[in-house]
């Protein structure tokens, strides 16, 4: 509960992930809508790419093989389609890598200076949920609802939606946990992947939107 708090200090809610853009171009202006474009997000690349990846760096950790853990790691920044998506990976990862330091957790070898800049908020988590023996399963969930949480908080302050929504958007899109992390469970290693045009159409176009609430 710890690692997948909001409160966690690595700056996750700094970031929309494309979702201001959406709103401030008019794609997203209701619950609806927003329900909408959270889910096909959970789905076709958190289902698809970040627990696939969040997976192979636990085992990599379990095995512990720090080559690995370090190509999964590069994965998954050559999996985020804009400089934005890449930028939200990197500062949330070396905010976890921080703390984490800070609480003496051991950290993966890594091979050269460039790529300890380079370290993913996922490759940070699993090492957490590593070191913490919480197992695949519920460090997807946390990983998820962590997302989640964050996701419907920028939500509430861009469209906006009251309180109520929010909660009611929990329980509901929460009720989809379960079926994204069998999803990610069935995935081999070349299945890995996804990609969503429209978001990463707003991810680049938030770079130069007139006024923002978050990080670019």
């Amino acid at each position: 509960m710890q690692l997948s708090s909001a409160s966690l200090p690595v700056g996750g809610y700094s970031f929309s992930q494309g979702l201001e853009y959406a709103i401030d171009a008019g794609w997203i202006s209701n619950q609806a809508q927003t329900t909408d474009w959270i889910t096909l997000v959970m789905h076709e690349s958190l289902a698809k790419v970040d627990l696939p990846l969040l997976f192979r760096l636990s085992e990599a950790l379990q095995a512990k093989n720090d080559v690995s853990f370090y190509y999964w790691n590069a994965t998954v920044l050559a999996c985020r389609e804009t400089e934005e998506l890449v930028l939200t990976e990197t500062a949330m990862g070396e905010a976890l890598s921080r703390l984490l330091k800070s609480l003496a957790l051991p950290l993966p070898e890594s091979p050269s200076a460039e790529t300890k800049k380079s370290i993913s908020f996922i490759a940070m988590f699993a090492t957490a949920a590593h070191h913490w023996s919480i197992d695949k399963h519920n460090a997807a969930v946390g990983y998820l609802w962590s997302w989640l949480e964050n996701q419907i908080a920028a939500a509430t302050k861009l469209v906006p939606l009251g309180q109520t929504a929010a909660q009611q958007l929990l329980i509901e899109l929460g009720k989809e946990i379960t079926t994204i992390i069998h999803t990610a469970e069935t995935y081999d290693d070349d299945d890995i992947g996804s990609s969503l045009p429209g978001l990463a159409m707003a991810s680049s176009w938030h770079e130069t939107q007139y006024s923002r609430l978050f990080r670019s």
